[in-house]
């Protein structure tokens, strides 16, 4: 009876402190720790293990969600054969994030549909597995959110909000004009990130006409010279994903 008293109490207080799987497998482990004799603190050690997996396990879909990727393609689903002129082994080395430890960025150059979102989203998703605070967003959404920040008196604190991340995915730069205004508040940023963080930029435009994008030489010179510095350019000729399917029956 007074085991039984002393079991219940454990639940109650386990309970309290929200400890749900400790609850959930605590008969499970005391009858493992019964039948092999383990020490106690072994038995605390396998008992806790399954509160902090889950924890982990609630950490990290939280990170990823947090980084507003939009879809959850991973490197697995890509298929390489698709794209030859991408080297597989480049790209697992960046799923090691090595990069992020050196602050480096990453440059994905190709035309329209040929997997640049895909990969980059999925080295960022990587990242955020591995709890490093990641955020996507395309090129023409962040020169909004930013622009919509100067005109409120707040574009110094929304420039800080993104330079915290560890690794920021910026997309589809090129795909519309940036103004000389604009231009400079992008500047802005890329400065603020320079060799203190990690960017990831995919963009379909040719680095020798980014002074047509920003509308400036000077301007796009300057941010251009900061995001090559320390990158790695990986630049895609292929097919679109999105041509794959009506090419195919095309070919037969």
């Amino acid at each position: 009876m007074i085991q039984q008293t002393n079991y219940q109490q454990l639940v109650k207080s386990l309970d309290y402190l929200k400890l749900k799987q400790m609850v959930a497998h605590l008969d499970e482990v005391v009858d493992f720790s019964i039948n092999n004799q383990m020490s106690f603190i072994d038995t605390l050690i396998k008992l806790t293990s399954y509160e902090i997996d889950l924890r982990e396990q609630n950490m990290i879909q939280a990170m990823v969600k947090v980084g507003a990727f939009p879809n959850l393609k991973e490197i697995k689903d890509f298929e390489f054969e698709f794209q030859p002129s991408i080297n597989p082994q480049q790209i697992h080395d960046f799923i090691t994030l090595r990069f992020i430890e050196h602050s480096e960025n990453i440059v994905f150059l190709g035309p329209s549909g040929v997997g640049k979102t895909h990969l980059a989203s999925s080295i960022g998703i990587a990242a955020a597995k591995k709890r490093t605070s990641t955020y996507f967003i395309k090129c023409h959404d962040l020169i909004q959110n930013l622009k919509r920040a100067r005109l409120e008196n707040r574009l110094e604190s929304r420039l800080k909000h993104y330079t915290k991340y560890k690794l920021l995915i910026i997309d589809e730069i090129g795909y519309l004009p940036i103004d000389q205004e604009d231009a400079k508040i992008f500047f802005q940023l890329i400065d603020m990130r320079y060799e203190k963080r990690s960017t990831i930029f995919t963009t379909n435009v040719n680095f020798k006409s980014w002074d047509e994008v920003f509308q400036e030489p000077k301007l796009a010179n300057a941010i251009l010279d900061r995001i090559l510095h320390h990158a790695t350019v990986v630049t895609i000729v292929g097919n679109s994903y999105r041509l794959k399917n009506h090419l195919t029956s095309e070919d037969e």
